[in-house]
């Protein structure tokens, strides 16, 4: 039995092309549940019914073994296969610049910054199952409220973690990134900036107001590299709208091809409460982007789109 993308829940969906089975596998987390799973299809219209679980929060480690994981996606690596995925501790308070708890302009409740980071988790095969190459910490600094990392090769083959500082912990959420050691075992070296989420383009045609101030909100950084060198970032983000605000997905652009940047930020990619997406190569040769619409609603189901580069950008096809 198979059913489409609109017939499951799907949060911050990951397509991994796997060419060896001529299978695409659709990493999500299961809502409400402490594990990652994977939906596989060859076409990328039917999709198993029932998916296969491919990772499950181990006891023991730093993060609550209770907790649904975050932002899952697998990527190949020196001939294996590593899930980068958030995971959290929110019984466990961490600090915030100056102390003080504050009120989201998009939201009624008083959000308090908890442990949440990207664990790294290896195995031999797309379906798991994967097992954390450390349990004591993730890899960004434990005391930063982060999320959402992605793997990132630069252009001398170092490996890098791309990711979110949580807009709740520092205000003015920010795109940062880590070096990894060759291994992906553990941070090389220490964060670098490289953007905030105040920069984005729309926001400088928007009159000041309280619903242009902070918190400005970074979700899902994932990197392409364009057949000019560039290196663009999408990234998504909430666009002020109509008293309220909508989910968005966005894109900024680094000329120099370096993931240091600096970053120029572009127009919105796709809007209508959709976001957190991310690129892959089809097996017909199509570029394809998948995210999720839905954001904050009981119906958040994946969807695909074909975009098509377009001199230093991409557009919907």
């Amino acid at each position: 039995m198979t059913q489409t993308l609109d017939d499951f829940w799907a949060h911050d969906p990951y397509i991994l092309p796997f060419a060896a089975e001529s299978t695409y596998y659709l990493y999500t987390a299961l809502r409400g549940e402490p594990v990652v799973v994977a939906y596989r299809s060859t076409d990328l219209e039917a999709w198993d019914e029932e998916p296969v679980v491919v990772f499950r929060v181990p006891e023991g480690s730093w993060a609550a073994a209770t907790e649904a994981p975050w932002a899952p996606e697998v990527h190949e690596y020196e001939g294996r296969f590593y899930l980068f995925t958030t995971l959290h501790d929110s019984s466990r308070e961490l600090e915030v610049p100056g102390g003080a708890r504050f009120r989201a302009v998009t939201a009624s409740e008083d959000h308090v910054p908890t442990a949440r980071g990207t664990v790294i988790a290896v195995a031999d095969h797309p379906a798991g199952p994967f097992e954390l190459l450390r349990t004591d910490a993730p890899v960004p600094p434990a005391d930063f409220m982060t999320l959402d990392g992605t793997l990132f090769i630069d252009e001398d083959g170092a490996p890098w973690m791309v990711y979110a500082h949580e807009w709740v912990q520092v205000f003015d959420g920010t795109i940062e990134a880590v070096p990894l050691t060759p291994d992906l075992t553990a941070a090389a070296g220490d964060p670098i900036l490289l953007f905030r989420g105040s920069e984005a383009a729309f926001l400088k045609d928007l009159p000041p107001s309280a619903q242009t101030r902070m918190p400005y909100v970074t979700d899902g950084p994932q990197l392409r590299r364009l057949s000019g060198g560039e290196l663009l970032m999408l990234w998504a983000t909430y666009r002020p709208r109509d008293g309220g605000s909508d989910y968005v997905e966005t894109m900024a652009l680094s000329r120099s091809g370096r993931l240091q940047g600096p970053w120029e930020h572009l127009e919105i990619l796709v809007d209508g409460n959709a976001g957190h997406g991310m690129l892959f190569d089809a097996f017909d040769g199509r570029t394809m982007l998948v995210l999720h619409r839905g954001m904050g609603t009981p119906r958040v189901r994946a969807e695909l789109h074909e975009v098509v580069e377009v001199g230093d950008r991409l557009r919907l096809a």
